[in-house]
């Protein structure tokens, strides 16, 4: 593992060093940008004052080639973040915040899962980012490996902006750009945030506002309630390796839990309803070496693929579900 950290760091070194060198081209870069903004309808002023400060981040290159998803096996990813220590803190956040019932009524998602997606994204609005997000997300705008991504999520930003929909002296969060208890990104403000306190403008600091934007979210891509997220597997070494998923880009080869039956060692354990669609996931055999023993795996189901869609690793889904099912044990 400490090699493939290494050879990581090594990649990023080599890969960042003419991007690093070269002020100039941001500074050309920020020009065009510019242009392409206004065309897209924000005014003058608010790119003006909102990028006047703007920086190039290199630590923002180096955040986004070594990511713990990357590198971290499954079961060091889900220990550093199901702990007791957030168990405890999101039962007494729970306790003392009972308006998040009447959300999980609203938008029938429920509330271990909104603590656990919390829990893991900013500790409970612990460590809510200090970047300044518009830097960071002009910095991987000009940077070449997600260039489009970040341009868009930018000028989405700078549109919240001119709307006046949120406040801009309050836009520090991640590396990515991710902002609020539940680190939304810029479109995922725009698309779901919600004013649930209305007072007039969306605050994802603010509990209210960000439970209620994190169960809008999930309830409009159309989380399922009470439903399972996935089911740990112990494979048969001679299952085909088309049916293994090890990454969380493309979930391929969704079958009828009862099609997998001949290379599930432990089927008869398996209490869900053997005629719904799944699929496979294997989630160490790219990142630990000469993985042969298939182990973990796991059965996941449509409310695992959801979560996804919030954060594109299967660890932080995993972790994410292994997580909720805590908190169901102590609520």
């Amino acid at each position: 593992m400490k090699i493939i950290k290494i050879l990581i760091l090594l990649i990023i070194l080599l890969s960042s060093n003419n991007i690093y060198a070269n002020d100039k081209t941001f500074d050309q870069w920020l020009l065009s940008f510019k242009t392409m903004a206004l065309k897209k309808g924000i005014s003058e002023n608010t790119f003006d004052d909102t990028m006047k400060d703007v920086k190039f981040l290199p630590k923002v290159i180096e955040y986004d080639r070594y990511q713990p998803e990357f590198y971290e096996d499954t079961k060091t990813y889900i220990s550093k973040r199901v702990t007791n220590s957030k168990i405890k803190t999101g039962v007494s956040l729970y306790k003392n915040n009972l308006f998040i019932n009447e959300i999980e009524k609203k938008f029938s998602v429920e509330k271990e899962l909104l603590l656990a997606l919390m829990a893991i994204e900013t500790n409970f609005g612990k460590y809510l980012g200090k970047m300044d997000i518009v830097s960071s997300l002009a910095t991987l705008s000009f940077d070449k490996r997600r260039s489009e991504f970040f341009t868009k999520e930018l000028i989405i930003l700078l549109k919240l902006i001119d709307n006046k929909t949120i406040d801009p002296s309050t836009l520090y969060g991640s590396w990515a750009g991710a902002f609020g208890n539940f680190q939304f990104m810029p479109r995922t403000i725009s698309n779901y945030a919600i004013d649930y306190n209305s007072n007039s403008i969306i605050e994802l600091k603010n509990l209210e506002d960000s439970f209620a934007s994190a169960a809008n979210y999930l309830h409009k891509i159309g989380w399922k309630e009470n439903q399972p997220c996935f089911f740990k597997i112990d494979l048969e070494q001679n299952i085909p390796e088309k049916f293994l998923n090890t990454s969380a880009k493309k979930i391929r080869n969704k079958k009828k839990i009862h099609y997998f039956k001949k290379y599930i060692k432990n089927f008869d354990n398996i209490d869900i309803d053997k005629n719904i669609r799944v699929a496979i996931i294997t989630p160490d055999k790219e990142i630990v070496p000469d993985a042969k023993n298939l182990s973990p795996a796991y059965l996941i189901f449509e409310n695992y693929e959801l979560i996804l869609k919030w954060n594109r690793s299967l660890r932080f889904a995993l972790a994410v579900c292994t997580l909720k099912k805590e908190f169901k044990n102590e609520l």
